[in-house]
């Protein structure tokens, strides 16, 4: 059964669902929620009784929502930390679907699995879908008129709703001309990426990047290297290829 209220829209989820708090099981379900309450991704939100309510305190925060009504807050203390306001409901939303769940903030929990394997980020979409192909199409990538990649043995990533990405081996990089960053983020689909930036380029800041280690469903793309399509000449089979609005990685 599907609920919208606005631009929420609300789905049960089917698979088992934990969270942990200071390596101490906060909640475990069989029946989560998935609450769209952004376009792009789900939020899950749990019911009642399979949170650990001994580990939830109530405070005097409040805050509304437009389309899920007044939220109470509760800090979430277990395995000696203390997570503040981290934990909310809505027991009066006009979604009758939320009355009886609790929605934790994401990264105020130590960990999120679906089933035996971690989640990062946020949940899975089950609409969302990620492909990834070897390819023999010549991909070149130039930044500020400098080729800095060139490639016939390219792995394409076709993420639902981005651009595709163009994974390149290493050996087709000039990594001689890039230097690592401190930066990484994390993907649900993809894993833990780290950086590379062009020095001098006004576009090069962080503008490579890799998955050493990527989880199982992105397993081809390990170790190669991408390109925001958004900051740099992309050219496939000899033609340039527009560039995407919407940065992504």
């Amino acid at each position: 059964m599907t609920e919208h209220q606005g631009r929420v829209r609300v789905e049960p989820g089917q698979k088992r669902v934990r969270a942990y708090l200071g390596g101490q099981l906060v909640a475990d379900t069989t029946r989560p929620l998935l609450v769209w309450e952004v376009p792009h991704y789900p939020a899950y939100y749990l019911p009642v009784s399979d949170v650990r309510d001994e580990l939830l305190a109530a405070t005097s925060t409040t805050s509304r929502s437009p389309s899920r009504g007044a939220a109470e807050h509760f800090t979430v203390r277990a395995g000696g930390k203390e997570a503040v306001d981290a934990a909310w409901s809505y027991p009066e939303s006009p979604i009758h679907a939320l009355r009886d769940t609790i929605r934790f903030d994401w990264n105020a929990m130590d960990a999120w699995f679906e089933e035996d394997e971690e989640v990062y980020v946020h949940p899975r979409d089950p609409y969302s879908r990620v492909d990834t192909l070897h390819s023999s199409r010549h991909v070149r990538v130039a930044i500020d008129g400098v080729v800095v990649a060139d490639s016939v043995r390219p792995v394409l990533l076709f993420e639902t709703g981005l651009p595709i990405r163009f994974y390149l081996p290493q050996v087709d990089v000039r990594m001689d001309l890039l230097v690592p960053t401190a930066k990484t983020s994390q993907c649900p689909y993809k894993g833990t990426a780290r950086y590379w930036s062009l020095p001098g380029s006004a576009v090069g800041q962080d503008v490579a990047w890799s998955y050493p280690t990527p989880l199982a469903e992105s397993i081809k793309v390990a170790g190669l290297v991408a390109f925001y399509n958004e900051r740099v000449d992309l050219t496939v089979d000899d033609v340039l290829q527009q560039r995407p609005r919407t940065p992504f990685s």
